[in-house]
């Protein structure tokens, strides 16, 4: 019998090849498996190359952010890839490089595990697609946070008895004036005269806006990114260090997650230290900028709370997009533009200060009240854009309502009793 066999051509099976990438992250010189960043980025090319059923997608690499932070460039470069469906595979070396915070890493993993995508931890030897993976990893991402906190409570605690003890370079931070060496405070002789000439000033009567165009007008560099302005201006004045003595533990971080920084209002113990370093302003000066500050201070600060008025939160500026800040203006309760309080023209050229009683009358105009309610306008008036002309009120509803403005002459609005207090500053002022 005649024998028939199929020949037929069999096509040859495609490998599948996942598309991988690595995760690499440094934070320290500690790191006992790979040194550099360098390092691990050249392992890994090696370690993708090696298998035959993996395509190479990149290495994502962050250096200097700790895993506690979520301001990790690449590493948001990288989820966003995966995303997009870029990416099948993520191998990273351990759990503590990849997050130390529980809530951060689960989240993370369980969005990539939604979308297909798996995480290899070397060295726990984890795939989060396996069915034990996030158990696993619940487990160890624990003693990874425990880890990072103990590191955080550790540093605290130095930080904190260097306090009790009076040690100022913990906390002296990089200050106009003076120059740090190997621990060593010293006054630089440069930028020192400015200090001087800054306090001298304020001392005789010129206000912080006045300084302000000063140190511009005579190319002085800005103690921080921007222009001189009347807070900056502050920040130096109202600075104990220049006068040699330290108050130590001003601010504090929340938690070792979040790291914010928080003002110290009673919290923890303060310590102020005498003679901790060379001054650059002698004591007299500096006790009468300290006094006039606070002058300064009780006459400008509202007598009521911000919350306690109902535009609270509500107040942005039309121009720049930055809140507007409720404060006091010759006995007066205004409202101006944060950024121009700050940066002044530089910071927002179209800003427009309006005052509190003005606000008042706009809305019972708008609202058709012959008094203001306040009730309504915080279960009904969402936001309140404040324009050089114009006030926009956009509603709870959906509406929107526009309301010109302008404030009346500040002859016709001042009261004998604000006029005697201008006049006795000016006196203040002047010396007179």
């Amino acid at each position: 019998m005649r024998v028939i066999k199929d020949v037929t051509p069999q096509m040859a099976t495609e490998l599948k090849r996942l598309r991988v990438c690595a995760y690499a992250r440094v934070s320290s010189g500690k790191d006992a498996m790979l040194h550099s960043l360098s390092a691990q980025v050249s392992y890994y090319q090696k370690f993708i190359a090696s298998h035959i059923d993996w395509q190479f997608c990149g290495i994502y690499a962050d250096e200097a952010f700790t895993g506690t932070k979520e301001v990790r460039p690449q590493f948001q470069k990288m989820l966003e890839e995966c995303r997009n469906g870029n990416i099948d595979l993520v191998v990273t070396k351990s759990i503590s490089r990849f997050a130390r915070n529980t809530i951060t890493l689960l989240q993370t993993v369980r969005e990539l595990k939604a979308m297909g995508v798996d995480v290899f931890f070397e060295e726990q030897n984890i795939h989060t697609l396996s069915a034990d993976g996030e158990l696993m990893l619940s487990i160890l991402a624990s003693y990874a946070q425990e880890e990072s906190l103990s590191a955080s409570e550790n540093q605290k605690w130095r930080i904190r008895k260097s306090f009790e003890a009076g040690k100022i370079t913990a906390a002296f931070p990089k200050l106009f004036g003076y120059r740090v060496v190997k621990g060593k405070i010293t006054i630089d002789e440069e930028t020192a005269p400015i200090v001087r000439k800054i306090f001298s000033q304020f001392a005789n009567g010129a206000s912080l806006a006045e300084i302000a165009h000063w140190l511009t007008d005579n190319g002085v560099p800005c103690i921080v990114k921007g222009e001189w302005s009347s807070k900056k201006v502050k920040l130096i004045l109202s600075n104990e260090k220049y006068s040699g003595n330290a108050l130590l533990q001003k601010t504090f971080r929340n938690n070792h997650l979040e790291k914010r920084k928080i003002v110290n209002r009673g919290h923890l113990p303060q310590y102020f230290v005498e003679d901790t370093h060379p001054a650059i302003v002698d004591m007299v000066t500096y006790q009468i900028v300290k006094e006039r500050l606070q002058e300064a201070s009780d006459y400008f600060t509202p007598t009521t709370p911000q919350s306690d008025s109902p535009f609270s939160k509500m107040m942005f500026c039309g121009y720049c997009g930055e809140y507007v800040k409720r404060a006091k203006n010759n006995a007066r309760t205004v409202w101006n533009c944060h950024r121009y309080l700050e940066e002044g023209k530089a910071g927002c050229e179209g800003a427009k200060q309006i005052r509190n009683d003005m606000l008042e009358e706009l809305c019972c105009e708008v609202f058709g009240w012959e008094s203001l309610d306040e009730e309504f306008i915080r279960k009904n008036v969402v936001k309140i854009k404040v324009f050089a002309h114009k006030l926009t009120f956009e509603m709870a509803d959906g509406a929107s309502i526009e309301k010109e403005w302008k404030n009346k002459s500040r002859s016709a609005s001042w009261t004998p009793e604000m006029r005697e207090r201008a006049r006795q500053r000016a006196i203040i002022q002047h010396g007179g």
